[in-house]
Parts: C-alpha cells; sequence; structure tokens
C-alpha cells in the first residue's frame, strides 16, 4: 500500500469557516494528499460565508454558533446525510483533528469498524480557561482530552515539545510529530517596506514590536499590552504595529493607544506586513507549533516568545530571539529592550532564524503524516 491508495476520512471543528493556522495546516495537508492520488473526505460544520474556500469535498455536520464566540461553531452531531457519506466512501483511516462530539462519535464509528483513528493535536485547549478566569477547571478538561486521545491509536502534534508533553499528560504514547511549512515565496526578508511602514505612521528609524494573530484573549493580549506598558515607563521608544483581526481588538486597541492596526492581512500583503516589523512579540502559551513564530523567523525577524509549546522547538534562545517565562511581563519588556536598543543584535538574530526556517518543507512534512496513515492501517491489520 502506498498513499495513493489512501481513503481517508477528516473530521474538523473549523475547516474553513474561520481563517487561523490549524486549519490553513488542514487544508493544505489535503491539497497535498489529492495530488499524491489519495482520496479524501472532509466532515465538518459549514456556513453560508465562510473564510476562505475548502481545499477537497467538504460534508457538513450538525453545529450551533457559541454563545459569546458566534464566529466559531460547537460540532454536536453527525448528520444522517453525512453518516450515509462516510458509509458510501468507504474510508480505510480515519483522522481527527477536534476533540468535540462529532470528534468522539468519528472515533467511535472507526472502531466499530475496526478502522485506525489518527488524531491531530492543533491547540491547548486546556490552557483557554485560564484567560477565561476559570483556571481550576484546566484538570477537568484535561481528564476529558485524556479519555478522546486515548481512544485513537496515535497523535501527531506539531512540534516535539507538544508531542513530549501530551506523553507526560498521558494523553497517549504513540506521538509523533506534523509539523508545519512555510511559504519562502512569502515571507523571506526581501518583503520589508519602509514605504508601507511610512503608510501608518511609522518612521524609518523607529523599532517596531509587532503582534501577529487572531485577537482572542487566548492570544495572551493582556500579557502583550503589560508588556507595553512596562516598555512605556523605562522610556523605551518603540511602536507597535498588530496584524489580525478578532473579537477582541475593540479592548486591544484600548490598551494600546498609539499602536497601529493593520487589520488581516493574507499572501503577498502578510508577508510584507511581517518582514517590516523589527521584532515579533509572541506571549501566547496556547499554541501548539506557533505558526506566526515561524513566519517571522522565515522574514529575518528576532522573536520574543512565551517558552511554551511550540515556540520552544523553533526559537533558539539568545541565537534567534528570546523564550522567556510565560506571564513574566517584566522579563519580557527587558529583552524587547535590548532589541529596541541593539540594531546589530536584531540582524544576527534574524539571520539565524532566516537560517533556521529553511528547515521547514511542506510537502516533507505533509508525508509524514501520510507515513503515519500507512503505518496505522499495516498495524490494524496484522492486528
Amino acid at each position: 500500500m502506498n498513499t495513493a491508495d489512501l481513503r481517508i476520512a477528516l473530521f474538523s471543528g473549523n475547516y474553513n469557516y474561520v481563517r487561523d493556522g490549524a486549519n490553513q495546516a488542514l487544508n493544505r495537508l489535503v491539497g497535498f494528499l489529492l495530488r499524491q492520488g489519495a482520496d479524501v473526505r472532509v466532515y465538518a460544520p459549514t456556513v453560508a460565508r465562510p473564510a476562505f474556500e475548502p481545499t477537497g469535498q467538504l460534508i457538513g455536520v450538525r453545529a450551533f454558533a457559541i454563545p459569546g464566540r458566534p464566529e466559531y461553531r460547537f460540532p454536536f452531531s453527525i448528520s444522517g446525510r453525512a453518516r450515509r457519506d462516510l458509509a458510501a466512501f468507504k474510508p480505510n483511516v480515519v483522522h481527527v483533528s477536534s476533540p468535540d462530539p462529532v470528534g468522539h462519535q468519528a472515533v467511535s464509528w472507526a472502531r466499530r469498524q475496526n478502522l485506525p483513528v489518527l488524531a491531530s493535536v492543533h491547540t491547548r485547549f486546556e490552557t483557554y480557561l485560564r484567560y477565561y478566569n476559570m483556571a481550576w477547571g484546566e484538570p477537568v478538561v484535561e481528564a476529558i482530552l485524556r479519555r478522546f486521545y486515548r481512544r485513537c491509536d496515535a497523535l501527531v502534534a506539531p512540534s516535539e515539545s507538544m508531542a513530549q508533553l501530551l506523553r507526560e499528560q498521558r494523553m497517549n504514547y504513540d506521538v509523533s510529530i506534523w509539523s508545519r511549512g512555510v511559504d519562502h515565496e512569502i515571507f523571506n526578508p526581501g518583503r520589508r517596506d519602509l514605504e508601507w511602514r511610512r503608510s501608518h505612521g511609522i518612521e524609518d528609524h523607529e523599532v517596531v514590536i509587532g503582534f501577529l494573530g487572531r485577537l482572542v484573549m487566548e492570544k495572551g493580549l493582556d500579557v502583550f499590552s503589560d508588556t507595553v506598558d512596562e516598555l512605556r515607563r523605562r522610556n523605551v521608544p518603540h511602536k507597535v504595529l498588530v496584524i489580525g483581526q478578532g473579537p477582541a481588538r475593540e479592548w486591544f486597541e484600548e490598551r494600546l493607544p498609539g499602536g497601529a492596526f493593520v487589520g488581516f492581512q493574507a499572501g503577498s500583503d502578510l508577508g510584507r506586513a511581517v518582514a517590516s516589523l523589527d521584532v515579533l512579540f509572541n506571549p501566547s502559551v496556547t499554541e501548539t507549533f506557533g505558526n506566526v513564530t515561524l513566519e517571522a523567523m522565515a522574514c529575518g525577524i528576532p522573536v520574543v516568545a512565551a517558552a511554551a509549546t511550540g515556540s520552544q522547538s523553533l526559537v533558539d534562545d539568545r541565537v534567534s530571539g528570546r523564550l522567556i517565562p510565560p506571564g513574566a511581563s517584566h522579563q519580557f519588556a527587558e529583552a524587547l529592550k535590548n532589541y529596541a536598543e541593539d540594531a546589530a543584535l536584531r540582524r544576527a538574530h534574524g539571520e539565524a532564524g532566516v537560517a533556521r526556517a529553511r528547515e521547514f518543507s511542506w510537502d516533507s512534512i505533509n508525508q509524514a503524516v501520510a507515513d503515519t496513515y500507512l503505518r496505522l492501517i499495516r498495524q490494524k491489520t496484522r492486528g
């Protein structure tokens, strides 16, 4: 058996209705598999106006808008139509990418059919509660996740640091790496555009500290703004530039007066925006990989990040950036101050980031997932 013989049923809680790193990685994976001759069917919530067109054939599942976060859908049931389509499709492997009720139902269906199940881990759901003053609930969420992931035959995680955490949490012991790649045509130092910076009120000599990502509290917006407050108290000259959109934008704008908010950017526009930063500040602890970190590194931008899953596997501390204990605003401020005041340091660490980013190729990364499918099928066939 080879990749062209695969018939994959992919279940996703968010395949294309909101644009984020996880669902873009899934769409890229499906595109790769289809080019290799595999058959793929995607089962996920659908909306009238998705963020982008889906790659491959998408079959809707029952879902409702999440209260307070209506841009997200909560998948709660595999519809009769989807079940009939699934039975007719006759997959030889099932891939689940979200531990929601539909994911649980997909795992149960696969086990009844004696099919192997691969789960991909895209975010640290258990950490979300701490951003809504509910950190006491993390052990409960962890237990729910453990039950889900241990019913799967194997997991893939975007980084070795995340894979090791999953093993330590006893989620599963068969955990391999499905990393992330970067498009070097879009993300490279040559995309830097001083005229674009000027159009957003930034002078050529000013050092720009950037945020890149969806504007939601679980991305560490509070830590980012607290750190900027500390830089102001220390009289460190800088400008803040925020790339992204989301429900917390108004809150973030109030916390960062004078910041340049350029909204959602995509494709070459995103590459230009990232390359036009001077340092990326990523305080989030929820990422399992950190696409934004890799994109900044590919553009020659040093990264100051929380020493958490994802960034720990990308940033070489004091070589291509700084890794700081999560939430340590004073230490984040010190690291950013050093970059703001030392152009040679920014240049040296940026060049090291470019070299590291060259190691990430999408085709080889996605082939690793196909190889895992094939391994699980062989293991299931042998009993």
